[in-house]
């Protein structure tokens, strides 16, 4: 007799949990198959530090068959989800196509950038979502302040030395904070002609920093941005981008050739492919994450609508946290539907946050004690090795060589601006010349204004996409025209581009996700 075939979906957070803890509850009992773009799991947490140039980039990418023996990987990205086939679709990083049969399904695709109806966001702003995102924004702001350091027009040197991050969620506070230091450490070892200073500001439309967390933590957090020379912005955001600035709420233009967008995340528009009901883009489940009427199907992490026993009439928050603890809970209970130990409901107990600001900096009240200082830095640190499910030494032997030795302010020029678009269903793959065309985003309506939702905490799994044409300027060539720090694409528009609340259309039937023509704009070729 053949054993029970269980797919998994994603090997973000939720699902890289559910696929460790099966492989041991059905260690020869059944067969686990793991389906994701990259053979990693990647840490989000740390990503900004990668940015900073703190961390090289494989100390956040866990390797998937190095963690997971007992788990069969395919590398792929799931285009459709045939549940009455009991099928699953997926198209490989070379673009051949297959199948994935199953007794059991977990969907665990995690969730993308969240974009707004904003003109020229989405040819002018990054995401910060996986690797590629943050690989090109340490290189892109490396060469703005080496660019400014040559210039000789103080206008221009002013602009490049100009950083806007939109979003004062985790993501955008982390990546601000760190990127303050990073470009401060370059101009006090090469001083800018001008006397010129690097300039971040962080943008947000919420009345404080970090508005989903504790005020305490909010308040740390802005006090240590402002001591450093970030320009906090609250009740403020883009109301268009151009080429050359960003035009914000408040009427002030700011010329700038940096925008990075971390409004927040909606789930992965995969999910409405399955033709099961949705809250806010979110596939609902049971307390014990199956979807009803489907028995054989679970779902977790930030694609899944999770009843939050604690506050009835909620659901959890996407946040890693949850993200984590879903994957145990959606493994145990794919092991007692085939026979092996007993179902639970899902159940959790706050513990609290930690946001990593650079250096010694940090704002954490773990079980909700709220800690000050250095003290806050140690214990985010110690935090992030715990929970990391590989690669801490080496973690813990870049953290210590940064503390002794000058980082190392170089740009390798390995992923460029086309390759990394904000407009993307798939964040943690680098779109290359010669890859198949990505799944098109999910269309959704919005109101107008951007981060009108908070950024999500260190969400689960990254994603990234391909293109089918080979641009001039690939990897090694020039800057794509129509992005920050290249010449403006001709004719470019930005009132198309998804809507800011997850999940506002109708789902679709079941059937393959319609693809989208990505070839590169006309700034591009």
């Amino acid at each position: 007799m053949s054993r029970p075939r269980i797919v998994i979906v994603g090997a973000g957070f939720a699902g890289y949990r559910t696929a460790h803890v099966l492989s041991r509850l059905m260690r020869h009992k059944a067969d686990v198959t793991l389906l994701n773009p990259t053979d990693y799991f990647l840490y989000l947490p740390l990503l900004p530090q990668v940015a900073a140039g703190i961390l090289e980039p494989r100390r956040v990418s866990v390797s998937l068959s190095g963690t997971l023996p007992h788990v069969r990987l395919v590398l792929g990205e799931a285009d459709s989800v045939d549940l009455d086939g009991q099928r699953v679709h997926y198209t490989d990083p070379e673009g051949g196509g297959g199948t994935l049969e199953y007794d059991r399904l977990v969907l665990a695709v995690g969730s993308v950038n969240k974009l707004l109806p904003i003109p020229g966001v989405a040819e002018y702003a990054h995401g910060f979502r996986g690797l590629p995102e943050a690989l090109y924004l340490r290189d892109h702001v490396t060469r703005q302040v080496e660019l400014a350091a040559a210039a000789d027009d103080p206008k221009s040197c002013a602009a490049r030395c100009t950083f806007v991050v939109v979003g004062a969620g985790y993501t955008g506070t982390e990546v601000a904070a760190h990127g303050q230091m990073y470009t401060d450490a370059q101009v006090r070892k090469h001083p800018l002609r001008q006397g010129i200073r690097p300039r971040w500001m962080l943008l947000d439309i919420a009345p404080r920093v970090l508005p989903e967390m504790d005020e305490r933590l909010s308040r740390t957090a802005d006090r240590v941005l402002r001591q450093r020379g970030v320009d906090v912005r609250m009740g403020t955001s883009v109301k268009e981008a151009t080429p050359g600035g960003v035009l914000l709420t408040d009427g002030e233009f700011v010329d700038t050739r940096t925008l990075v967008w971390c409004v927040g995340v909606r789930p992965d528009p995969l999910v409405e492919s399955t033709g099961q009901p949705l809250e806010r883009g979110r596939l609902l489940v049971d307390p014990h994450l199956q979807v009803p009427g489907r028995p054989e199907v679970f779902a977790c992490g930030d694609a899944a609508a999770v009843p939050d026993l604690n506050n009835p009439g909620s659901y959890t928050p996407m946040t890693a946290q949850h993200a984590w603890r879903h994957g145990k809970v959606a493994a145990q209970n794919v092991a007692a539907s085939l026979g092996v130990g007993e179902r639970h409901a899902y159940r959790h107990r706050d513990l609290g946050f930690v946001v990593d600001l650079g250096g010694t900096k940090a704002a954490a009240n773990p079980l909700g004690l709220h800690l000050p200082g250095p003290l806050a830095g140690a214990v985010t640190r110690g935090y992030h090795l715990a929970a990391m499910p590989g690669n801490r030494v080496r973690v813990a032997a870049d953290w210590l060589l940064d503390a002794v030795l000058p980082r190392q302010a170089v740009q390798l020029g390995l992923v460029r601006s086309w390759s990394v678009p904000l407009d993307t269903s798939s964040p943690e793959l680098a779109r290359v010349p010669g890859r198949p065309e990505p799944r098109e985003p999910a269309s959704t309506t919005s109101g107008p204004g951007a981060a009108t939702e908070p950024d999500t905490t260190g969400q689960s799994a990254p994603p990234a996409e391909q293109t089918t044409e080979p641009a001039k300027n690939q990897p090694g060539g020039e800057p794509a025209k129509n992005q920050p720090g290249g010449e403006p694409a001709k004719g470019q528009v930005g009132s198309e581009s998804p809507a800011e609340q997850p999940g506002g259309g109708s789902a679709e039937a079941p059937g393959p996700v319609k693809r989208r023509n990505d070839t590169p704009a006309e700034g591009d070729s």
